[in-house]
């Protein structure tokens, strides 16, 4: 769950415009330009509340330089609130307790801002509406009351007219759905009526999403499937699905999302965001240093054709975290911003009627693939299938018979597979001796010991099923087993057993620590 939301999109612009085009944007919730981040919620005051030298700044401070491009004002968070009418909260900002509203209304007059939007704006930022957030009151009976719903926020915010503008003057650029409860009914209805007001409109006006990484997203699963979004920010945090388990082919799920955009949205240009927490407190779980988010994001960046860029939650948090944005949109404009070469198919074509080990890699149907466990179905883009996507790929596979799987007799339904996961066979001698060897069959803690290919391996996290020096990179080499070890050490962090969701504590065994 999000209180708050910044996002953050990093690019290098030209002169300050924004490119939907490009690979390098970072932000903390709008998630298709060069830099976009969350403004409004002042997360990093609602978790530090006697530093008020790093709370939210106004709009325009954060315009000061190129790392930010998006902004997406947070939230919108009642629909039909006071006299029908919606309602904002921005937090120290502007809200409907602290400041004036309009009559017979809970809507906050927030005129102030306009000033800001469009000093933004002249430099070539990109404002939106974020509506929704984690606590709002949001969500449609009818397709008739999304329509007109729509209408008022066309009227309110964008290109439309109305006596009620709550910022002013100041004309955004679009809106973005962060719609975290409510249900999703007629939310298709809402988006459509937007793209068709601003079809004769003079300006772009953009429209994204903030689904949680979770493949369908809860509440707007079917709504990505029928409505056409510029890109949506995935929140790769706060969930099994987040930075906290990358290359864990189990859990990160970036390909589900890359196949999502390039085949089954309406949308075959779609962005899709990393969403990632700007600091240690502005999110449960998820958040990793700039370092390790900088290698992630650069290895999406050229594994998959819709990588867009990094989102950041939130500005505040951004900022007092060293400048977390511009850290990463260095990096990102590091690896380069415009184009995108499919990798080749490096793993061996996959094989009906093969047994494949857990961590096994194949290619099929333009990606490679991971088995996450013991595998033999045919790899799809499937949540709750066997496989994972961990790279999109061109060209031919290699032969097959290069696979370390064994194959199923036709004339048996039973599996007989030649693969090194029987009981493990523990050294009886040297610096490993008492250590085990490692088994695909076995979930392994954090700094769990194994044995593998004569090495001997500490686990960086919680893993299962990820071969000690495979692409997931779980497991660090502590080298040839020529030094001491104190046999039985390992025991304190293996758990046994073939299906780690039993495991108790799970997701707490697998956070990075930096």
């Amino acid at each position: 769950m999000r209180v708050s939301v910044l996002a953050v999109n990093i690019a290098v612009l030209g002169a300050f415009a924004f490119d939907n085009s490009r690979y390098d944007n970072v932000g903390c919730s709008f998630a298709w330009s060069p830099s976009l981040i969350y403004w409004g919620q002042n997360s990093y005051g609602a978790v530090h509340g006697t530093d008020s030298a790093n709370f939210q700044k106004t709009l325009s401070f954060y315009c000061q330089d190129n790392a930010i491009d998006v902004f997406p004002i947070a939230f919108l968070n009642v629909f039909f609130g006071t006299g029908g009418a919606p309602s904002i909260n921005l937090a120290n900002t502007c809200n409907p307790t602290d400041n004036a509203t309009f009559p017979g209304t809970n809507l906050a007059n927030c005129a102030s801002l306009a000033t800001d939007i469009q000093t933004c704006q002249g430099k070539g930022k990109i404002i939106t509406l974020s509506l929704g957030g984690a606590t709002g009151s949001v969500g449609f009976q009818s397709d008739s009351q999304a329509t007109t719903f729509a209408q008022t926020i066309w009227d309110m915010f964008l290109g439309g007219s109305s006596s009620t503008r709550p910022f002013g003057s100041a004309v955004l650029d679009g809106v973005d759905l962060d719609i975290e409860g409510g249900g999703s009914a007629s939310y298709a209805t809402f988006v459509n009526k937007i793209r068709s007001l601003a079809s004769g409109a003079n300006k772009k006006y953009y429209i994204t999403a903030a689904p949680q990484c979770v493949f369908p997203d809860g509440a707007l699963g079917g709504v990505l499937n029928t409505a056409i979004f510029d890109a949506i920010y995935g929140i790769f945090y706060n969930n099994p699905c987040g930075l906290q388990a990358f290359g864990q082919a189990s859990n990160w799920n970036f390909g589900i999302w890359d196949n999502w955009a390039r085949n089954t949205s309406p949308n075959k240009n779609v962005k899709v965001y990393i969403g990632a927490p700007a600091s240690s407190t502005a999110a449960g779980s998820g958040y990793v240093g700039i370092s390790t988010l900088s290698n992630n994001a650069v290895q999406m960046r050229k594994s998959f054709p819709s990588f867009g860029g990094v989102m950041l939650w939130d500005a505040s948090q951004a900022y007092a975290n060293n400048r977390f944005d511009k850290g990463i949109k260095d990096a990102l404009t590091a690896a380069g911003g415009t184009g995108f070469t499919f990798p080749a198919c490096t793993a061996p074509a996959y094989v009906p009627g093969t047994n494949y080990p857990g961590a096994s890699q194949v290619s099929s149907g333009g990606y490679i693939w991971q088995a996450k466990w013991f595998a033999s179905s045919q790899p799809t883009s499937n949540p709750n299938g066997d496989w994972s996507a961990i790279s999109a790929c061109g060209g031919s596979a290699i032969p097959p018979s290069s696979s370390p799987a064994s194959t199923i007799s036709s004339s048996s339904s039973t599996k007989s597979s030649t693969s090194p996961t029987s009981t493990p066979t523990t050294p009886t001698g040297g610096a490993c001796a008492g250590v085990a060897a490692w088994s695909s069959t076995i979930a392994y803690q954090m700094n769990a010991k194994i044995t593998y290919g004569g090495h001997l391996w500490t686990a960086k996290w919680w893993t299962q099923a990820d071969v000690p020096g495979g692409a997931a990179g779980v497991w660090t080499d502590n080298g040839l087993c020529t030094s001491s070890f104190q046999a039985g050490e390992e025991n304190s962090h293996v758990v046994r057993g073939s299906n780690p969701t039993t495991i108790p504590a799970r997701m707490n065994s697998r956070v990075f620590n930096y």
